[in-house]
């Protein structure tokens, strides 16, 4: 990876933390610099490159504080993402605008709360302290946004572009530029050149990630308090819950499963964290269940060695299964079959039906140029039938494929492969079709199906020459050696207070 200039070193050093980790708590010292501002308008000059207009005003609403239904409870706040991009405001009823021609980036803020909003809700923040967040060239009270906006569309060109239609701005008085009866709103181009901006990461998002990868190595030793959010709901399903892609309920008792799925990242400053763990329940694998995770972990090692500027991510997800045929062949779960002809059948979508990644940043499944990380312009998913893999394998040819998504420098991505036995997949869907039906040795699922899934899932950060691994989690047997050792240390500490229970 390129050596970060002094300024950006120093932005990596504010990030720095010393940690003391115990299995009965975690205990997190921040040794942290005196904050970076947020890179706000290099975001928004990223997104005018994408937007190729050289003229007119972005403007982006901020969440509303908004209250439940039939309730005087608000709702749980979370900020609108592509706002965050280009404003770093955590806050709701914000407004952001960004002049193109003139480069200028405003901050607009609600008035400060007076009388008893202050004493049931305390101070909003102030100019200086919006000001203090992000790169702004003004911070203003949001009260003057309708004269700013209506004084651009009565006297300047261009268009003012929106997100979303339903998100123009409301003016009490109607607005119309002179001899000119078209609307000035735009509302297509914005959140394309902004999904193309936010694929590529700057300095201060990828050290963000980095934070929250490091937060969440914590949280899966045990919960801690360091970080606010999670970055999405935790999926933990344990023996044929596991192989439900995203379970949900959490609920059932781990009482003679074999293995525990654990997918749960965290959030720091809005910037999320996505990692996979499998692990046995009871600290020892049962037979079939390594036999799984072996071949899980084999398909993870060898796709995460591929990840490079140049390469092309479906290359990557059709090495995965590769391996996972190779690996199923081997256990006898596939058979009837040559390699290629198991491969080329797509046999291995049974046990592995999910991509291999997606972009990670301002949401855990972030956006893209193209949509999702295999995903082409057309919005189709990319598969067997449509490009020859050995096309793909060679980067100098990747390039040159159309519509899908080569790898670049600051990218951020998962690779997380994983083997499920889902009764309703393998029974209800691959089982009753003749052409796949030959291929799954049925006889041998009985003994695979306690297993449930295996997914391990990493966070991967694209260099100029190859890639580094943001998480820090534990995995495979240095996972599992933490996982006895504690269960040790708990035993030994029951027996110093007496409690042998």
């Amino acid at each position: 990876m390129a050596q970060p200039s002094s300024n950006e070193a120093d932005a990596q050093n504010e990030w720095a933390f010393t940690d003391e980790v115990e299995h009965d708590a975690i205990l997190v010292d921040a040794v942290t610099k005196p904050k970076e501002k947020y890179p706000a308008k290099l975001h928004a000059q990223k997104v005018i490159k994408n937007l190729g207009s050289n003229e007119g005003i972005i403007y982006l609403p901020a969440t509303p504080s908004m209250t439940y239904e039939d309730s005087d409870q608000e709702m749980l706040f979370r900020q609108r993402r592509y706002f965050y991009y280009l404003s770093g405001i955590n806050y709701p009823n914000c407004a952001i605008t960004y002049h193109i021609k003139g480069d200028v980036l405003i901050a607009w803020i609600p008035p400060q709360n007076v009388g008893s909003k202050v004493i049931f809700n305390g101070f909003n923040p102030t100019k200086e302290e919006i000001g203090a967040i992000a790169d702004f060239d003004d911070v203003s009270n949001n009260s003057e946004l309708e004269e700013y906006l209506g004084s651009f569309i009565s006297n300047e060109k261009g268009k003012i572009y929106l997100l979303h239609n339903d998100q123009q701005p409301k003016f009490r008085q109607q607005v119309r530029r002179p001899n000119d009866q078209s609307s000035p709103y735009e509302s297509v181009s914005l959140i394309r050149a902004m999904d193309s901006a936010r694929v590529i990461k700057s300095l201060y998002e990828i050290e963000a990630i980095r934070k929250a990868n490091d937060i969440t190595t914590k949280a899966h030793f045990c919960v801690s308090e360091q970080a606010k959010q999670q970055a999405y709901g935790i999926i933990a399903g344990s023996g044929e819950n596991a192989s439900t892609l995203h379970y949900g309920a959490n609920n059932e008792p781990l009482k003679g499963r074999q293995l525990v799925c654990l997918d749960a990242g965290s959030e720091w400053e809005c910037y999320a964290s996505d990692v996979t763990r499998t692990f046995p329940i009871s600290g020892k694998w049962t037979k079939e269940a390594k036999e799984i995770y072996d071949i899980v972990e084999q398909m993870q090692e060898e796709c995460i060695k591929m990840v490079k500027p140049g390469v092309n991510y479906l290359a990557i997800h059709m090495h995965a299964h590769e391996v996972a045929t190779k690996g199923l062949l081997k256990l006898g779960i596939l058979q009837n079959g040559t390699y290629d002809e198991l491969f080329w059948s797509g046999i291995s979508r049974a046990f592995f039906s999910h991509g291999l990644g997606h972009y990670v940043g301002l949401e855990v499944h972030d956006v893209g140029k193209y949509g999702a990380l295999l995903y082409g312009a057309k919005g189709h998913r990319s598969d067997w039938t449509d490009i020859h893999l050995e096309l793909l394998k060679s980067p100098e040819k990747a390039s040159s494929v159309p519509l899908r998504q080569v790898l670049e420098p600051n990218m951020v991505i998962t690779v997380e492969p994983g083997i499920y036995f889902s009764k309703y997949a393998l029974e209800d869907v691959y089982l009753k079709d003749k052409d796949m039906a030959k291929y799954i040795n049925k006889d041998l699922l009985a003994k695979y199906y306690p297993v449930g899934g295996v997914r391990i899932e990493d966070d991967l950060l694209v260099t100029e020459d190859g890639y580094e691994n943001l998480t820090t989690t534990p995995k495979g047997d240095a996972a599992l050696k933490i996982i006895n050792e504690g269960k040790e240390k708990v035993v030994e500490e029951r027996m110093k207070r007496g409690w042998f229970w």
